[in-house]
């Protein structure tokens, strides 16, 4: 009795076993191509150029940042392999298996047709029509069907072309500066060419008293790769002796002057070798005066005859 049970469980596993495995209607395997490419950060770093001289003579200075990185770019061919299959649904053995039989007879037929016809026939017609047939006649088994065939990744195969080493150097385009002045740490920010405007007679260094601050100390980071640099840019005493002097200069209040004041504080500038700040004042007072044609008139006089100063015309208002 016990044996008898044993080879029925057995047999029933058995058919189990194979009416799972003939549910699915396997198809021909599919494959994707594609291209991909790894890029791995060796090197990255930024750069500070301050320009020269490296001591500071002038208030104005252009400071240039870039940002450089060494990657190592390997491109890979990929090809996924995927297995096709048209899942069992047993509803559609209702017409699949009456199909399935014309669909016999016609292959048969057709091949004996073939064997006349000296083997001309395409086998679209003797050979499908019969696989067609036979999975339709299988109850167990779909007959295979593009629309509803499905898949699963069989496995992925990467072919290395190509490994080689790639440079860039970006500037550090509209990104955060320190920039530390004696106890003073100011943040400021890049233009989209990567560089810093410093401008001792400007905002936020001309709110400061720089005159015992010896050095500049101009400072980037970013924080996502953990990369640092500093640089240091040297003041002169010569410069800093002259900043107070020229701030009140170009920032005192110009419109209850007289002309003659006016004059005094470009020529004053270009005394103290502050050149580019004696043109911008220059044009600042043209500009003001605009309006007041004899006025402007005066003051263009008294700049050629008590500064020498060589000024163009403005033209016509």
């Amino acid at each position: 009795m016990f044996k008898r049970n044993t080879l029925g469980l057995g047999a029933a596993a058995l058919c189990g076993a194979l009416l799972v495995s003939g549910c699915a209607n396997h198809m021909s395997q599919r494959s994707e191509h594609e291209e991909r490419v790894e890029r791995k950060l060796l090197d990255h770093s930024l750069q500070i150029d301050v320009g020269e001289p490296k001591v500071l003579e002038l208030p104005q200075r252009r400071v240039k940042i870039n940002e450089q990185k060494t990657f190592e770019v390997t491109e890979f061919e990929v090809t996924r392999r995927y297995d096709r299959y048209t899942p069992y649904q047993p509803w559609r053995e209702v017409y699949e298996i009456p199909l399935g039989a014309v669909a016999v007879v016609g292959g048969v037929g057709a091949n004996v047709v073939n064997v006349f016809a000296l083997g001309n026939l395409p086998d679209s017609v003797t050979r499908d029509w019969l696989s067609y047939g036979f999975a339709g006649l299988n109850p167990f088994m779909n007959v295979q069907s593009n629309g509803r065939a499905q898949q699963n990744l069989a496995g992925i195969d990467e072919v290395q072309r190509d490994k080689r080493t790639e440079y860039s150097s970006l500037p550090w385009s509209e990104r955060p500066v320190q920039v530390k002045a004696g106890k003073q740490t100011f943040d400021m920010t890049t233009d989209r060419n990567g560089v810093l405007r410093l401008n001792l007679l400007d905002s936020p260094f001309a709110e400061n008293d720089l005159n015992h601050v010896g050095r500049l100390q101009i400072s980037v980071e970013d924080a996502k790769d953990d990369v640092h640099s500093d640089s240091t840019l040297m003041l002169s005493g010569n410069l800093r002796g002259k900043l107070l002097e020229a701030h009140g200069l170009i920032y005192d209040d110009l419109e209850d002057d007289e002309v003659s004041q006016w004059v005094h504080r470009v020529k004053r500038l270009s005394e103290l070798g502050l050149e580019e700040e004696a043109s911008e004042l220059e044009q600042s007072l043209i500009e003001l005066t605009r309006n007041d044609p004899e006025l402007q008139a005066e003051f263009l006089k008294s700049l050629t005859k008590d500064a020498g100063r060589l000024v163009a015309d403005p033209g016509p208002n």
